[in-house]
Formats: C-alpha cells, structure tokens, sequence
C-alpha cells in the first residue's frame, strides 16, 4: 500500500494509543494464540477468561466481529483517536455514535454473517450500545489490571517517535517503525499481507497508533470516514510481559544498593513511578528519591509524556546490568 503526503499531510500527522483498538487486537490474539507468541504468558492468563466470557454469551458480537485469520475488520469497530491518549470512556462513547450508514456499508462491505451481526446491521445504535458493552467486559476481564504497564510502553514509543521527527524529519519517524514501513520522497511505502492500493491522504494527515497486540504485523485503517491510521508494533514490546520476572543481580546490588538495583532491573521498559510502584512493592516516594540519584549518576533517564513522566536505562545501566547476570 502506498500513501501520498503532502505538505498539509505532514503537518497533520499525529501520533495517538488507542485502549479500545487493544481490546480488539487482544481478542485477535486470544483467538489466535500460535500466531502470537510473544504474548504467550498474558494469552496463558487469559485464555480461561476468554473462554468464560464465550460461555457466558458476553461478547458474542464483538468475537463475530473479529474473525481469525483476520484479512480486514470492520473500520468502525475501533474508531480513530481523537485525541492523543484517550481512556476507553471515550472511545466507547465514540463507538457508540458511529453513523448507522457507515455501520451498515462496512457490514456488506466485509459480507460479515451471524445472528448477531444481522441485529447489528438491522439496528445500528442498538447494536453499537451492545458492541461497547462486550468491549467492556473483555477489558475488565482481560486487560485492566495489565492497561498501566501497556500504557507505559505505548507512552514510552511516541515520546522515541516524536523524539525522532524533530532529529531527522520524516525520513528517520517513519522508516524506523516497522521493517514493513517505507518512506521514500513523499510516500510511505507499507508492505501488507491481503491489502495493496494507493492512497492520497488529501490534507487529512495520518494517525500513527503503536498497538501491543498488533505485532507481528501492520495494520493500515482507510475510508472516507476516518483520517488513514497505520498501526505498528512499539519498541519494547517484547519485553513487556517479562519486566516483572526480572530481578537485580547480587553483585551491582552490591555496588548500587539493593533497591536502585532492583530498580534498573524492572526498567526493562520504560515506566512512570507509580508503576514502578506496582512492579516492585516499594512507595512512589521511596522510587522518586532513588530515580533521582540513578539520574544524576547517568543511569536513568526521564521523558515526559502528556501527565506523567516516563524513566528508562541508559546504555550504561543496561552494560552494568549484562555485566553483572550470573
């Protein structure tokens, strides 16, 4: 697929995450598990949940909605970010407004079947306040008490990204998101498995989405109705699921103290205080006073993204790290 940027285009190219398109790439992911394997432990944790929720009739339309393997979905069934960071009270209430018209083209579009997509297409509005209460379901169920940790990466990557466009413009943003992702004088060039056509965005821009669950892949949301949304897999991901198993060696406790030790080690991925908090058991107070002589020593390093500020290692603290593993 390639699309065309002009001018106007880049000047309104954002970058936004998306907690509704989560719950829809994570439901692709339960459904799907051998194809995503870098989330084998939160799949392992949620698949019984999954399979209550089924068992339960709770998310019979959304689970109609999101076949697997999955060659396109319905674009109204995760709607573009309006704004940066949404919270999923938002973006259900913008589900929940979507225009019947568009519901019911995209349903003959797709040629989508079911009992529960004919309810859909036969009465829109009810239909969608029933889509918005599936999702919630699955979140509470799957995705809540895990939302924190994933929001920290997805911070974490648009503060590298926007980092990025102020370095080297869109050459270096947009050919360092994805191997798939291309850009090259004014068309970003993206390599998808069951989708090839051009686009001209026409002054609309693009919005750039990092989703967890969207890896290994990329997926490219077009139509009249929606600013064009290329979703692309954040760094880091693969280490998400892992953070909280990581534990400090002995020997840097031993130069370090324990606790600033123990912190570098749950850096794995970039992480505001309070969720350091949740990851180690320690006071946000106690991690704030030791983030800031891990700062001032070099190790650790803070960006703000919107409300909160995000701290990661260095290059140094993560060569302390591998020197001192068993």
């Amino acid at each position: 697929m390639d699309l065309t940027f002009s001018t106007g285009d880049l000047a309104h190219t954002r970058f936004a995450y998306s907690p509704l398109w989560e719950c829809v790439a994570g439901l692709r992911a339960l459904k799907d598990p051998a194809a995503h394997a870098l989330h084998l432990r939160w799949l392992t944790a949620n698949a019984p949940r999954l399979a209550a929720l089924r068992e339960d009739a709770a998310i019979g339309l959304l689970d109609a909605l999101v076949p697997v393997p999955t060659r396109t979905l319905p674009s109204f069934l995760a709607p573009t970010p309006a704004t940066p960071a949404p919270d999923l009270d938002d973006e259900l209430a913008a589900l929940r407004a979507v225009d019947p018209a568009e519901v019911r083209a995209e349903i003959d579009r797709l040629g989508a079947a079911g009992p529960a997509v004919r309810d859909l297409r036969a009465d829109p509005r009810g239909g969608l306040a029933r889509l918005a209460a599936e999702v919630r379901a699955f979140w509470d169920a799957a995705l809540a008490a895990e939302w924190p940790r994933v929001r920290a990466l997805l911070e974490a990557d648009i503060v590298h990204r926007a980092r990025a466009l102020t370095d080297g413009g869109p050459d270096l943003l947009f050919n360092g998101l994805d191997p798939a992702i291309r850009w090259a004088d004014t068309t970003l060039s993206i390599r998808l498995r069951y989708a090839s056509a051009a686009y001209r965005l026409d002054g609309r821009g693009a919005v750039l989405v990092p989703s967890v669950f969207v890896w290994p892949r990329v997926f490219v949301k077009t139509g009249a109705a929606w600013p064009v949304t290329v979703r692309y897999a954040p760094r880091g991901v693969g280490l998400l699921w892992s953070a909280d198993d990581t534990g400090a060696p002995g020997a840097l406790a031993g130069v370090l103290g324990a606790t600033r030790a123990l912190l570098l080690a749950r850096l794995s991925a970039p992480a505001s205080t309070t969720e350091l908090a949740e990851r180690t058991g320690l006071s946000p107070g106690a991690i704030s006073q030791q983030l800031t002589s891990l700062r001032a020593a070099g190790l650790v390093s803070a960006q703000r993204a919107g409300r909160q500020v995000l701290y990661a290692r260095t290059a140094v603290a993560s060569t302390l790290l591998d020197a001192a593993a068993p």
